[in-house]
């Protein structure tokens, strides 16, 4: 198994509850990715009793608020310790290729030999970044979503970011409120309020089911899986984190970024006041199933009233581009997505695109097993809590597949 974050671990509880011998290599320490590629403040989206992995959840007195990145981290490494994982830590994979019995992987610590493998090494390995950021004139610092860490380490003056999912909203909220004006170039984006009806939109999506759609009753599954994150931030006042919260301080609102041009002149798409009104219209339809199941469940005696919020507010003619030489703008934020980083893996398995072709997480290469992506099998794949169903289906088929099974070795 590659990679030893919330996801791999999930596996290796349900892989050791079959007596499955296996091995997890991380290539750095348990829960890597969130100890390095995390800004300061940043906070789970998810509320604390919403942590629940296999065996193991949330045993505190604040379920209902979010942790922070040192306790998410102990968190995972808790579970690691609880359930005796076989890690093999800085253990970094350097290919990944197929052999007449199963597998060989190679490492910087020695050689494997397997029948299976499970891909657990993250979903956001990479920031993306647009073509053109080339063009961006050297007088504007560049940094992904991943680099950053907190205002402190920005220029004292304006910032463009880029991107108006969960990363760039909080990352928007935090450098406006340090003084430092900001520019939010808004693209495709979900809107959704922290709280509706009293309970944590979370819970509704929980007990209503939207979280456990699975991945064979969608009708566009490769579209689902590239749908934005919601607008949601993990504040201790719970507060509803969206463009008018945004707006309410100060940050300038702009289009899709859709090019720059060679004299350092940035254009904007002219579709802000679309994308936002689509958006909220996605809100409502949300909004309106939690309603719906309410009512058909009985909740509506019990609940605050079904209420909605504003339309996003958008000034009647965002302008259209910003001259990057002037000296306005000194650091640029790319918040525009990841993809993750399979160089290593020497497998027929690649799309066009450079997508691994997989059937819910079942790879296109017999023996080759997928987790912790974007919609795997659910919509909460990629949550902490989407991680334990999946790795008990997924072990399932793994079982079926090793019988009978052939030890792993390492050469």
């Amino acid at each position: 198994m590659i990679g030893a974050g919330h996801a791999g671990l999930a596996m290796s509880h349900c892989l050791s509850g079959r007596s499955i011998d296996h091995v997890l290599l991380e290539r750095g320490e348990v829960a890597h990715t969130w100890r390095t590629e995390r800004w300061d403040s940043l906070r789970l989206l998810t509320p604390n009793w919403q942590s629940r992995l296999p065996g193991f959840g949330y045993r505190g007195d604040d379920p209902d608020g979010y942790r922070s990145m040192p306790e998410v981290i102990d968190f995972i490494a808790r579970y690691a310790k609880a359930i005796s994982a076989p890690v093999q830590t800085h253990t970094a994979v350097t290919s990944v290729r197929s052999t007449e019995t199963g597998f060989l992987i190679r490492t910087n610590q020695g050689d494997w030999r397997c029948r299976t493998v499970v891909l657990a090494s993250g979903a956001c390995n990479i920031a993306q970044i647009p073509a053109f950021a080339h063009l961006v004139p050297r007088s504007i610092a560049t940094l992904t979503a991943q680099e950053y860490r907190n205002p402190g380490e920005l220029a004292d003056s304006g910032v463009l970011v880029v991107g108006a999912s969960a990363s760039g909203t909080q990352i928007a909220h935090e450098i406006q409120r340090s003084g430092r004006p900001v520019t939010l170039s808004v693209g495709e984006h979900i809107r959704a309020p922290r709280i509706y009806r009293g309970k944590d939109l979370e819970w509704w999506m929980d007990v209503a089911g939207v979280l456990d759609e699975r991945f064979d009753h969608v009708d566009d599954i490769a579209r689902a899986r590239r749908v934005p994150s919601l607008q949601l931030a993990g504040t201790p006042d719970r507060s509803t984190l969206d463009l008018n919260a945004l707006t309410a301080i100060g940050v300038k609102l702009v289009g899709r970024l859709a090019g720059i041009t060679e004299s350092g002149k940035a254009q904007f798409a002219g579709s802000l006041r679309n994308m936002c009104a689509l958006s909220d219209l996605k809100m409502g339809r949300l909004l309106d199933l939690i309603d719906e199941w309410s009512r058909d469940n009985g909740l509506d005696g019990s609940v605050e009233p079904a209420h909605r919020l504003p339309p996003t507010r958008v000034e009647s003619a965002p302008p259209l581009g910003m001259d990057l030489t002037t000296g306005a703008i000194k650091t640029i934020i790319w918040a525009v997505g990841y993809r993750p980083d399979y160089s290593w893996l020497e497998l027929p398995v690649f799309d066009r695109k450079g997508a691994v072709r997989h059937h819910g997480g079942v790879v296109a290469v017999p023996g080759v097993y997928l987790m912790g992506a974007p919609f795997l099998r659910r919509r909460k794949s990629s949550l902490i809590d989407g991680a334990g169903d999946d790795a008990r289906e997924l072990s399932d088929h793994l079982a079926l597949y090793l019988r009978p099974s052939l030890t792993m070795t390492k050469t």
